[in-house]
């Protein structure tokens, strides 16, 4: 099911009490969360299991007694790892045996994993699973408007598409951002937003680099950067550093065996970042960083002497030529 349908159900029936939430949309995984949240009054009482603190007799015990308020069970469940499908089926079948149990399980792991845990949450076995997309430019705008009102912001059409592009299509950000925007109680148009709203370039440059190794397309993201006032030099400056980074993590996995950010780098990566560099240190042969290294370097000098209106092509060219050395 898609989060359209999924609304209609919700007017329809109510909340489910077994539901599978995953995708690409971490704003509305996160809303649904919130409204279980706030509808059931569970804010206090419920079970919130995190990652590696996922406990299936913690859980199962969770939905086993009666809720020591009086109220109902929330069971949350945040995983990026497919759970085992008999304690997933178990956990939905206690919240068929009691109506004041609710289970929802939010993953944040890959799609194959995802499509094998929603056969434990079907409707016949009263559960229900929902797959979120990015919300395009329409939609986006649209909810965006929607938060607007709840917050009784005054903010015109085109400043809201305005704030979409500026942050990627990030509709959590966005949503945050009028909320700080709604502070100075007065109309909002887009030179507030250019004035006060940090862009999400250096995000989209880190998604840019992802997607680049994963050898997945990448001349949309490309051209969203240039559209928010990134420059050539700038994004193959950021792809020189990201490289260097790879290299880092290669030779500390090779030398200790452990992939740890801080001890690498001096800070800490979020999680889903670090392992995503960490494999791409264990995929990438030196050779290739090697070859990459030197096509960086060539290319620097060519954007250096191009003239600035073909400096855009030899961008893309440089990015295709990187994905036909990996």
């Amino acid at each position: 099911m898609y989060q359209r349908e999924f609304e209609q159900y919700l007017q329809r029936n109510g909340l489910p009490h077994a539901l599978f939430l995953y995708g690409d949309n971490e704003y509305f995984i996160e809303h649904y969360i919130q409204r279980y949240k706030k509808e059931l009054q569970a804010k206090e009482s419920m079970l919130s299991l995190y990652y590696d603190e996922y406990d299936f007799g913690q859980a199962k015990a969770y939905l086993s007694q009666a809720s020591l308020f009086g109220g109902t069970n929330l069971l949350l469940i945040r995983r990026e790892k497919k759970l085992p499908k008999k304690e997933l089926d178990a956990l939905v079948e206690l919240t068929r045996k009691n109506s004041d149990n609710y289970f929802l399980l939010a993953f944040d792991g890959e799609a194959k994993d995802a499509k094998a845990m929603q056969s434990s949450f079907t409707e016949k076995k009263g559960g229900l699973w929902v797959r979120f997309f990015e919300a395009n430019p329409r939609e986006g705008q649209l909810f965006l408007r929607q938060e607007a009102q709840r917050l009784g912001l005054e903010i015109d059409d085109y400043a809201l598409g305005h704030l979409f592009t500026l942050l990627h299509g990030n509709l959590a950000l966005g949503a945050k951002e009028l909320e700080k925007l709604s502070i100075l109680q007065r109309p909002i148009g887009s030179k507030e937003i250019d004035r006060m709203v940090y862009s999400t370039a250096p995000l989209a440059v880190e998604r840019l680099l992802i997607d680049l190794f994963a050898r997945k397309p990448v001349t949309e993201t490309i051209a969203h950067l240039l559209d928010l006032g990134e420059d050539e030099f700038s994004i193959l400056r950021s792809t020189q550093f990201f490289l260097q980074q790879i290299f880092l993590f290669r030779a500390h996995i090779q030398i200790t065996g452990t992939a740890d950010s801080k001890e690498i780098l001096g800070y800490k990566l979020p999680r889903q970042i670090e392992e995503q560099k960490a494999a791409l240190a264990i995929k990438v042969p030196s050779h290739t960083l090697l070859k990459l290294y030197e096509h960086l370097l060539e290319s620097e000098l060519r954007l250096k002497r191009s003239k600035p209106e073909t400096r855009e092509a030899l961008l893309y060219g440089t990015m295709i030529k990187m994905q036909a050395y990996l």
